[in-house]
């Protein structure tokens, strides 16, 4: 009995862990795509650098934390 309560425990932090990161992968996009909405490209090589470095790096942790993320989506179900 304890150990399908961990399991259960377990599938939430995944789940949470998935969800913040997703979050925090299209909050890089958008810092990537602030210099285009501010009108400042040559001075937001900055933010476009950091920004999609971010976005790399959350999509990643996502796919590696979550494991079996990187996979075969399924038919039947969708992740969002």
């Amino acid at each position: 009995m304890q150990k399908a309560h961990c399991t259960r425990r377990s599938n939430v932090t995944k789940s949470i862990t998935r969800i913040v990161l997703t979050i925090l992968m299209y909050a890089g996009v958008v810092v990537f795509l602030f210099p285009y909405f501010a009108g400042k490209i040559t001075t937001g090589v900055l933010f476009m650098i950091i920004g999609a470095g971010f976005a790399v790096v959350c999509g990643l942790l996502r796919c590696y934390l979550t494991e079996g993320d990187c996979g075969r989506v399924p038919n039947h179900s969708r992740d969002w």
